[in-house]
């Protein structure tokens, strides 16, 4: 009997492309993870690219997740290979095969969970209370965050609106949520409290990926090297990191100057830096800019790294700086309620907007300096988010949703 239906909708809109985003990754954990636990228990289902809502295949849907994770960690040194997205000819065969089938009928009084970890298709209300209805199932899915609706300005002109949406969806729908982190809880609850809808809310922090460090440094620079992982869009402040290294190459002697990698796709809004990158002689030997990075060299990089950067004004979780922490790597970030939820008091904590703060701390981690050496001395008293940890609230609150219907 199915006790948990798991919708992979968002992995099954990604069949073109080599490279995960985070939202991408939490799916294939929720996919890994419940299998785990429910075994058979667990279906898939997903809307379709065509737009039809069904049952997949399970040898199929499980041979399509060992497919994305074979590509995710796909190894992409050369340039010229790096990971590209797929032609649609070459994906046609695997749509056809993830094609949705009518679910069966519901059979006994235990209705199944319907598990949504991603806002694929939380816009149309009406459509979740129509898969919901088919299914007769109860409604548990995952908040990021709220920062379209919070921070507008670093959305795209659309974002607030399509994710008021979502939210709305949400609080009129589910039965349960899971938000992964206290902060992202403290954002949803008004929401959930004008519904007047009882709808549990669990926290739980998001697991830690397994990165496995290189034997040899990424790369054969003697300059020390900072990371910045993730999107550039604005909210994630790389103007501020681009020019303090402008104005560290203008001010020191080139071989003083620590390099910056910048690992991430180009997203939106994102003018100024691009032509910083782009266009800033300054920049050209001292600021790398990696778009479409397999796992193996993101984490060789950051292994080899003196330490991440994070200057977010806003975040609703922080998994770079779990990952960092995870490969002993220091993090320097910005000082907001969800980083220090992951790192605790390990990273150094600062305001995205003190640009003489950041240049200090950057020297500071760059010559081995006290922060470098104190920060290096905290990192054996960091707690590891991890899966494991994450799917044991997950596992409580599907239990707490599985009660016989009247």
């Amino acid at each position: 009997m199915t006790a948990v239906i798991l919708d992979i909708s968002r992995l099954i809109s990604r069949v073109r492309h080599n490279t995960p985003s985070g939202v991408d990754r939490v799916e294939m954990a929720y996919a890994r993870g419940l299998m785990k636990r429910y075994g058979d228990g667990l279906a898939f289902a997903a809307v379709h690219p065509t737009g039809l809502y069904g049952r997949l295949r399970r040898a199929q849907a499980i041979a399509y997740l060992d497919e994305l994770e074979r590509r995710w960690t796909q190894e992409a040194e050369d340039p010229d290979q790096r990971p590209h997205q797929r032609s649609l000819p070459s994906v046609l065969p695997q749509m056809a095969a993830l094609w949705p089938q009518r679910p069966p009928a519901p059979t006994g009084p235990v209705p199944p969970v319907y598990v949504q970890v991603s806002p694929h298709h939380l816009t149309r209300q009406a459509l979740v209370r129509r898969i919901l209805q088919r299914e007769r199932a109860r409604f548990m899915c995952m908040v990021h965050d709220l920062i379209p609706i919070e921070f507008p300005e670093y959305a795209r002109p659309s974002g607030a609106a399509l994710h008021r949406q979502r939210m709305e969806t949400v609080v009129a729908c589910a039965d349960a949520v899971i938000v992964n982190s206290a902060a992202t809880g403290r954002s949803l609850r008004p929401w959930i409290e004008r519904s007047g809808r009882a709808i549990a809310t669990h926290v739980a922090l998001l697991g830690t990926e397994d990165l496995t460090a290189p034997a040899a440094p990424a790369t054969s620079a003697e300059r020390p090297a900072f990371v910045c992982l993730g999107t550039i869009e604005p909210r994630k402040n790389h103007l501020l990191l681009l020019h303090l290294w402008r104005h560290l190459a203008e001010t020191m002697p080139a071989p003083d100057v620590p390099r910056l990698v910048i690992i991430g796709r180009r997203g939106w809004e994102n003018e100024q830096v691009v032509d910083l990158l782009e266009r800033c002689p300054a920049l050209k030997s001292h600021v790398e800019e990696i778009n479409g990075c397999s796992d193996q060299r993101m984490a060789a990089l950051l292994a080899s790294a003196r330490a991440l950067l994070m200057p977010s004004f806003a975040e609703g979780f922080g998994m770079p700086v779990a990952e960092a922490l995870s490969l002993g790597v220091p993090a320097i970030c910005s000082d907001l309620p969800a980083l220090r939820e992951v790192g605790g008091n390990t990273p150094d904590y600062l305001d995205p907007l003190d640009g003489p703060g950041w240049k200090a701390m950057i020297l500071d981690h760059a010559r081995s300096g006290p922060a470098h050496a104190a920060q290096k001395a905290r990192l054996g008293q960091w707690h590891k988010p991890l899966w494991s940890e994450h799917m044991d609230i997950v596992e409580q609150a599907i239990a707490g949703l599985r009660q016989p219907t009247a």
